[in-house]
């Protein structure tokens, strides 16, 4: 009597989707999906972290910001104001094609364009160009990012919408000025 109760009572629970295998195997199939996850991030990190962009990027960082050369540089004029967007373009690539994120793009570039618009006022936007570290904030959205720490990825998601903003209040007027024109 208690095999043929203890088999209507696994029939029951099967006929419920209650099977205690089928749950263990759906656990099992979820953990290993996961690990696979985990293995390909780790992997596209350190991808990423060997490409020579990346350390370019890490040797820029350091030198306009840790050493301060980014605030030297902006004492100098015209030069002061082209060569740190030039320097930007490293950053950028990295964003694009090795981490293949716009939003992080957008955050990078809402970094430096603010950093250059600092940079751009009389006397203050020297000293700011000393303390305003955009090439550090940026390589750490990038570290950030990449290895999913979801703090910067809000800070990334915050300032890509900012952006984001930008680009279209900016467009609006070359928009508005097509319009009359045809």
């Amino acid at each position: 009597m208690t095999t043929e109760l203890h088999s209507r009572r696994e029939q029951a629970q099967e006929d419920l989707g209650l099977n205690n295998s089928k749950e263990q195997e759906s656990i099992d199939k979820a953990l290993e999906k996961e690990q696979q996850r985990q293995q390909a991030k780790e992997e596209r990190r350190y991808e990423i972290e060997q490409s020579g962009s990346y350390m370019a990027v890490k040797k820029i960082s350091k030198v306009m910001d840790d050493w301060y050369l980014d605030g030297v540089i902006g004492l100098v004029p015209v030069i002061g104001d082209i060569l740190p967007m030039i320097l930007a373009i490293p950053f950028i690539h990295i964003s694009l094609t090795k981490v293949r994120s716009i939003p992080l793009t957008l955050a990078i570039i809402y970094n430096f364009l603010k950093d250059t618009l600092l940079g751009l006022v009389p006397i203050l936007g020297d000293i700011i160009d000393f303390f305003y570290k955009s090439y550090v904030k940026n390589m750490k959205l990038i570290v950030g990012y990449v290895e999913d720490d979801r703090e910067v990825i809000r800070i990334v998601r915050r300032k890509a919408f900012i952006m984001s903003l930008i680009i279209i209040i900016l467009c609006i007027p070359l928009i508005l000025l097509i319009v009359v024109l045809i």
